[in-house]
């Protein structure tokens, strides 16, 4: 049975999320928090297996809660966001960047068309959370001292679900201003958080930090995120074509997606990179990509949250570096690239 402690100030959301939680199989409810201070103790108290934390509360925030509870007592912590406001948004990345797994939108109210579904995917974020390792060891490497040598590179592709936000934090702010490639990111992410995503990825890069739009011709020097309900290509040119296509290993962006459809011409010139997550999202397809001449790199078991994508990568030796993230941000910033082309290219293709 895994035991979860809700934490909300709002007495109405914490008799929904208690009335969803503790009717789904497999969960109990073990305690309610109106605030930080609450929570802190509680967390101390019942050694609850999940926490479901709102951010703004009185006394204490969830911002706060969430630091104090990771030094003390460290506990598996969904932050439960019911605005999408940017002082919310920002706070919820502060609130990763402090410990905790992931966002989840707040589940609608009973009556509405969308409960049921909402209600479903709070409590299937609860069990996957369980699951995952709360304390993080930044380890050991096989890392790369030597400038690479290789082909000259032209596009930089990177995959994420769990624990990936700070990770990709980690990894943009190892490359430089000028940093003469485009990077482009599907990062596993609840409804509503992409452009906070960017946002705050980019005050800890030296350059900018974007929402792909389709059509778009990839720069050098930015970074790319594939927005929610949409899975990318990268064709001739560098343009991105965004399409309305079928999820896969229930991911919409996903990963696989991705790499599969980077032009077949791009491969050999492109880094891709496979970063903590469950599932299998991305694997086959970097191994793909390896056999195709790209440069691929997975990171390290010791610093996942969750070693199931880079994990499945190692089995299927897809990757050709295993690397904690500051590493991966330096290997990436001592890449050869080719230079930019000039030319605008035409948008209007079909997708590879």
């Amino acid at each position: 049975m895994i035991r979860v402690l809700v934490v909300d100030d709002s007495n109405a959301v914490r008799e929904l999320l208690v009335h969803i939680l503790g009717t789904a199989p497999g969960l109990a409810v073990v305690g309610c928090a109106a605030d930080g201070e609450e929570a802190l103790r509680m967390a101390h108290e019942l050694s609850p297996d999940v926490i479901t934390m709102d951010l703004q509360m009185p006394r204490m925030d969830g911002y706060e809660a969430i630091r104090r509870i990771m030094q003390a007592c460290p506990t598996r912590i969904v932050v439960v966001s019911g605005s999408e406001d940017r002082a919310e948004v920002d706070a919820s990345f502060r609130a990763i960047e402090a410990g905790a797994l992931v966002l989840v939108r707040r589940p609608y109210g009973i009556g509405n068309p969308a409960h049921a579904d909402s209600a479903r995917a709070l409590v299937r974020t609860v069990k996957a959370m369980a699951e995952v390792r709360v304390v993080r060891r930044w380890g050991d490497a096989r890392r790369a001292a030597r400038p690479l040598q290789g082909a000259p590179r032209r596009l930089v592709a990177i995959g994420a679900s769990t624990g990936g936000p700070t990770v990709l934090r980690d990894i943009l702010a190892e490359l430089p201003a000028g940093f003469p490639l485009p990077v482009v990111i599907v990062q596993h992410l609840a409804p509503g958080f992409m452009d906070g995503l960017a946002t705050w990825l980019a005050d800890a890069a030296a350059y900018p930090v974007e929402v792909i739009q389709d059509g778009m011709q990839l720069a050098a020097g930015r970074a790319y995120l594939v927005p929610e309900t949409w899975q990318a290509a990268v064709g001739p040119g560098l343009v991105c074509r965004l399409l309305q296509a079928p999820p896969e290993h229930g991911m919409c962006p996903s990963v696989s997606y991705l790499f599969r459809n980077i032009d077949a011409e791009l491969r050999p010139a492109t880094a891709a990179v496979l970063l903590t997550g469950m599932g299998k999202d991305g694997a086959a397809e970097l191994k793909l990509l390896r056999e195709q001449g790209a440069l691929t790199i997975a990171q390290d078991r010791a610093s996942s949250v969750v070693y199931g994508m880079p994990g499945e990568a190692l089995r299927l030796d897809a990757a050709m570096l295993v690397l904690e993230p500051a590493e991966i941000g330096k290997v990436l910033a001592r890449l050869p690239a080719e230079p930019f082309p000039s030319t605008v290219f035409p948008t209007n293709g079909d997708p590879p």
